[in-house]
C-alpha cells in the first residue's frame, strides 16, 4: 500500500530545491521542532536556521541545510521558502567550522559598535550546517 504524501516544494532565492511527493516534513520552526505529514492543519511560521529532513513516498530521506525562512502549510501542499538551501552533500564543513570560530570570536571580543545580531546568525547558520553534515555521518554510519 503506498504512504499518503503531499506535495512538497522547497525553494531558495535562486531556484527551486526541491517538488515532489513527501510522506512526512520535519523542520525547526520559531517555536521549535515541527513535523509535517498529509492532513496537517494550515499553518504559516517563520522557521529557523537548521535541518529539513523528508522522507519521499518511496520511504527515502534527504535532508537540506535551510537558513531559516517561511513554511506554509495548506491542505494539500506545503511550501518552504529559504534565502539558502543547500542538500547535505553540498556543505562545506571546514567553511562552516571557520564560520562558527569567526563568530564565536567576535561575540567574545565584542566592542561598542559591535553588531550581536549578525554575530548571533552567522553562529546559528554555521551551527546549524554542522549539525547536518553530523546527521548525515550519523546515517551513513548505520
Amino acid at each position: 500500500m503506498a504512504a499518503m504524501t503531499v506535495q512538497l516544494d522547497i525553494v531558495s532565492a535562486e531556484s527551486s530545491i526541491y517538488s515532489g511527493l513527501v510522506a512526512h516534513l520535519q523542520v525547526t520552526g520559531s517555536e521549535g521542532d515541527l513535523g509535517v505529514m498529509p492532513g496537517h492543519a494550515p499553518l504559516l511560521t517563520h522557521i529557523k536556521p537548521g535541518m529539513a529532513r523528508i522522507v519521499k513516498q518511496d520511504g527515502s530521506e534527504e535532508v537540506f541545510y535551510l537558513s531559516g525562512g517561511i513554511l506554509e502549510v495548506q491542505p494539500f501542499s506545503v511550501s518552504v521558502l529559504a534565502d539558502v538551501v543547500l542538500r547535505a552533500d553540498e556543505i562545506d564543513e571546514q567553511a562552516a567550522v571557520e564560520a562558527k570560530r569567526r563568530a564565536e570570536t567576535a561575540l567574545a571580543d565584542a566592542g561598542a559598535d559591535f553588531n550581536y545580531a549578525a554575530a548571533a546568525i552567522e553562529l546559528a547558520q554555521a551551527i546549524a550546517q554542522l549539525r547536518v553534515v553530523e546527521t548525515i555521518r550519523k546515517n551513513i554510519a548505520r
